[in-house]
């Protein structure tokens, strides 16, 4: 493995200062740039272990703490409209080309964030080279209208063993401070509905590459709700990694190897670089 360098930084979104951070190989100029959108709840310091894949694999990667979400500002997990965490993406993916002028630029989304790099696939997708989607909350959003359809947003946080069949990271996500513990917010996940709405009355990627990844036994972001986004999206290139027995987070699986394997290789392909790293 390369010598990571994980580098802190803040900019100004559209409401309030975002926490950033970005990885690279000091030693060895990359190949292109990977940007990564985080889930709902969480933060970019669970994407450690993901980041330092793509950085072997030749990329520098950037991410960002949603609004309300990690070390960023807002009120916790309050979002109101996603459109607006969509712009505050592109103002990273803006500081990544300027740092790094001239490098392909790939999408990584999981999750909410799957639902976010979708929708920043169809306003943006003439800069991309490829979009990688995780889970995404796109499609039919069941979970999201069963949720609104309560009186109120059940107390219960979310149950950690959904995430993965590996114990321990069900554990280190319960233990996190920076992941959110509490109940969903009913704004939140309206605007979710609404850009899970905006993604199927949107384009689709046309010329963009796109991969889908999922795990089958995925109880929080059903397959096969996603399943009918990923045919809207679709343009000329797609393809699909779905895990037989994984859970919602495929990064984090027990074969989160032979997933991190499928996605450089992808990316390798698609952006037609070769692995700068042995």
């Amino acid at each position: 493995m390369p010598c990571v360098e994980s580098l802190e930084f803040s900019y100004d979104g559209a409401s309030g200062r975002r926490a950033a951070r970005s990885w690279s190989d000091p030693g060895s100029p990359p190949t292109h740039v990977v940007v990564l959108s985080h889930g709902y709840g969480e933060h970019i310091g669970r994407y450690e272990h993901v980041a330092e894949a793509l950085v072997a694999n030749g990329a520098v990667v950037y991410a960002v703490d949603h609004l309300g979400h990690g070390r960023s500002e807002g009120e916790r997990v309050l979002l109101a409209d996603l459109e607006e965490v969509v712009s505050d993406l592109h103002v990273l993916d803006e500081t990544a080309r300027a740092q790094h002028p001239g490098l392909p630029v790939a999408l990584i989304g999981h999750s909410m964030g799957g639902l976010i790099a979708a929708r920043y696939a169809q306003r943006y997708g003439d800069s991309l080279a490829a979009a990688v989607l995780s889970g995404p909350v796109i499609g039919q959003t069941t979970v999201a209208h069963a949720l609104l359809a309560l009186e109120a947003m059940p107390e219960d946080p979310l149950d950690p063993s959904v995430l993965s069949r590996d114990p321990a990271v069900g554990a280190a996500y319960q233990d996190d401070p920076l992941v959110w513990h509490g109940p969903f917010k009913r704004p939140t996940v309206e605007a979710m509905v609404r850009a899970a709405d905006a993604v199927q009355s949107g384009p689709s990627l046309g010329p963009l590459p796109l991969l889908w990844i999922h795990g089958v036994e995925d109880q929080l972001v059903a397959m096969e709700n996603s399943r009918g986004g990923i045919e809207h999206l679709k343009g000329e290139v797609v393809e699909q990694h779905l895990y037989a027995g994984a859970r919602h987070e495929v990064f984090n699986e027990t074969n989160r190897a032979e997933v991190l394997a499928d996605v450089t290789d992808f990316l390798n392909r698609t952006l037609a670089v070769a692995p700068a790293h042995g």
